[in-house]
């Protein structure tokens, strides 16, 4: 009868036991990612419009926007986004990008021209405007190179023209009436609620936004929405004729901020188990994503929080010191000129411009819980015309090396006297013992 084999080493089945957990904890989750046989393409379940209508959306200034393609046929592999401002005609209407998603429009003559590149993009058939401005209102179509446009938008983004700090004193702002009650038209600010805490544990605010609406039964039929009596004031299916008069009501968008006090959730712990396996990974489930950005010292920096929504409650703090909006927001003080460093409507930390005492890290919150943290180096930068010399901090950084040099030059001078005050002591002791 044969002997029975030997036992694996200690090492091997160390290694099979590992494997073993591995399937176990992470089996189940890999296969939930595998896409059934049966999926179809989201574009074949939804048919294009025979008639090209356009869906009103309006934002805030300084909000990331992103329309979606809901439809076009399965034949079209890659979209191209056209453009048109609200009071041209459908000839000027002009395309943005091209099938492969590059701007095709020039930036000089395009407002906030600038950045025009790095505002647009494309991803998954979707059109991004990063930080849209209010001249970026207008009609966008998606379509394809060959001018079959599929689905449209008719974008409004307005500048926040209201700000209140504090408990509202109004309690009607859904339906709070600033222009004429005639006929005609009414118009009026639609408040959405109240955002969450946008920190836990420490004092935090919440923001309100409210944007500019108007009702009337005699909006352009193109342009579509829930109720087909109500657009926003900047819409194209507003009348021209009530261009004026919806100017003189005082017409515009309004952010509220309060004060809020949250708790912080404490979440489960995962089991010892995962822990282990997680550590031997060299996973720490604790940590933040780090992310780090340098910048030239003098130019404009905007900060955006990964993963945040024009919907989310964002937060912003510098090492252990909270940024608050109520003392950092464009606009709180009327007359007033704007803070070098600000939090706009998008959520975003701005640095008009940045200087080198902006080297830090910065926390971001989003809804009520610390999800980033950032770490800027804001370096001295030179252009063509400037020179060392032109700094501010140049004649300060001359005299600290000066006065190290100094001081450095003394040290040398003083080792060079004892050195030779000791060798004329042993000189003159070896003289005296002759």
């Amino acid at each position: 009868m044969p002997p029975p084999p030997p036992p694996p080493p200690p090492s091997s089945r160390c290694l099979l036991l590992l494997f073993l957990l591995l399937f176990l904890l992470l089996g189940a989750e890999v296969r939930s990612y595998e896409a059934p046989e049966d999926k179809q393409d989201v574009f074949a379940r939804k048919a294009c419009p025979a008639f090209l209508t356009f869906t009103n959306a309006a934002y805030l200034a300084g909000v990331t926007v992103e329309l979606p393609c809901h439809c076009k046929p399965q034949q079209i592999q890659s979209v191209v986004w056209f453009f048109r401002k609200h009071l041209d005609g459908s000839k000027e209407t002009r395309a943005l990008t091209d099938n492969h998603g590059n701007m095709l429009l020039d930036p000089r003559g395009v407002p906030h021209s600038g950045d025009l590149r790095s505002r647009f993009f494309i991803r998954l058939f979707s059109l991004l405007i990063f930080r849209a401005g209010t001249d970026d209102s207008g009609v966008y179509i998606c379509g394809s190179a060959h001018k079959d446009f599929f689905y449209g938008y008719d974008l409004d983004v307005q500048e926040a023209r209201t700000l209140s700090f504090g408990p509202s004193v109004s309690k009607k702002r859904k339906a709070s009436k600033l222009g004429s009650t005639g006929p005609l038209y009414r118009v009026f600010i639609s408040f959405r609620p109240w955002s969450v805490c946008d920190r836990c544990g420490v004092p935090g605010e919440q923001v309100r936004v409210g944007l500019c609406h108007v009702h009337s039964l005699y909006l352009h039929a193109r342009y579509r929405r829930a109720n087909q009596t109500v657009a926003s004031c900047g819409s194209g299916a507003v009348p021209r004729a009530f261009g004026q008069l919806q100017l003189s009501g005082g017409g515009g968008a309004g952010l509220e901020v309060r004060s809020c006090q949250a708790t912080c959730q404490t979440e489960a712990a995962p089991s010892s188990t995962l822990l282990t396996l997680m550590t031997f990974l060299g996973y720490d489930s604790g940590s933040l994503p780090v992310f780090y950005m340098n910048h030239p010292a003098g130019h404009d920096l905007a900060l955006g929080c990964p993963g945040a929504r024009p919907n989310m409650a964002v937060a912003w703090d510098k090492g252990v010191e909270p940024i608050y909006r109520s003392e950092h927001l464009a606009g709180r003080d009327p007359g007033a000129a704007s803070p070098r460093l600000l939090i706009d409507a998008g959520h975003h930390l701005m640095f008009q411009p940045a200087k080198t005492q902006d080297t830090g890290v910065y926390y971001c919150w989003l809804q009520g819980h610390r999800t980033a943290e950032i770490r800027l180096l804001v370096y001295a930068h030179f252009g063509k015309r400037q020179s060392v010399v032109s700094h501010p901090d140049f004649w300060t950084a001359l005299q600290t090396v000066f006065r190290a040099y100094a001081a450095m030059t003394a040290a040398f001078c003083l080792l060079l006297l004892g050195r030779a005050g000791v060798s004329h002591l042993r000189d003159a002791r070896a003289t005296h013992e002759d």
